[in-house]
């Protein structure tokens, strides 16, 4: 089993391995400084089911393997992922291809910015496309939870929900940027905006993550882990990874889907 979570300094050392697949999960990919052999992953547009009314759907099995495959990733590939913020997109990345049964992946800590500053080699040159991959996708339905399994949830406390998105946007007071929709939170549900689990956009060390978590005076009860549209419900599942075997998952529609089914327009 591999790190979940690699410093730039362990890629940089192992740059060259032979089933390592570097992909960069960036909302838009760099073509004027990016880690040379990193591809784009798409999460908007190759990776998420589109015909949905929700963004950052998760998609269809057939379509994560077909795409992957395209990618030149094999079922023995060892996936790093980065984004160009530190950390952000990178976590949504990991717990996709985990849902999808392929635990060979890991984040790297810091990302883009952090090779940056380690004064470590970027490139313009986009790499070639890869051979077709053999990946295999075996979807963990355990690990997505719906809208009608949050309304049972809110009946049955079988599960902690975990909010990431900022306190004002939790608490009503501050504005959602789908500025459609009500700010504000589901019932029962605990606040952890994400930026309490980074620090100079690396994740904060295992000590201090178990007692942030610990700060929360959870129940042994499984967690669900939600924010405004998926992505960084992810960061706070990814910390709590980091620390906990306690089974994890993530309501994929989050507020978004919340509010608007629960006809919380402005």
């Amino acid at each position: 089993m591999v790190d979940q979570l690699v410093s730039v300094q362990w890629l940089r050392q192992h740059f060259s391995g032979d089933n390592i697949v570097l992909l960069d999960a960036s909302a838009h990919f760099n073509t004027t400084a990016n880690i040379q052999g990193a591809q784009h992953f798409d999460i908007k547009n190759t990776f998420s089911d589109t015909q949905s009314g929700f963004p950052n759907t998760f998609p269809k099995p057939a379509q994560f393997e077909k795409e992957c495959q395209a990618l030149g990733i094999n079922t023995d590939s060892h996936i790093i992922i980065y984004d160009d913020k530190g950390i952000f997109t990178s976590p949504r990345v990991w717990w996709m291809f985990k849902t999808m049964g392929h635990h060979n992946v890991s984040v790297l800590d810091g990302g883009l910015p952090e090779w940056i500053t380690n004064n470590f080699p970027v490139t313009t040159i986009i790499e070639v496309k890869k051979p077709t991959g053999n990946f295999k996708a075996h979807l963990d339905e355990s690990a997505i939870k719906t809208y009608a399994q949050i309304v049972e949830n809110i009946n049955t406390s079988n599960c902690q929900l975990i909010d990431a998105r900022s306190s004002g946007r939790f608490n009503g007071t501050d504005p959602e940027p789908r500025t459609h929709i009500q700010s504000g939170h589901i019932k029962n549900s605990l606040n952890l905006p994400y930026t309490e689990v980074l620090d100079n956009r690396k994740f904060k060390s295992k000590k201090e993550l178990k007692l942030t978590f610990d700060n929360l005076n959870l129940a042994d009860t499984p967690i669900i882990f939600s924010c405004g549209s998926g992505i960084t419900a992810c960061i706070i599942l990814f910390a709590f990874a980091l620390i906990s075997d306690k089974e994890r998952s993530v309501y994929d529609g989050s507020w978004t889907e919340w509010a608007e089914k629960q006809e919380l327009f402005v």
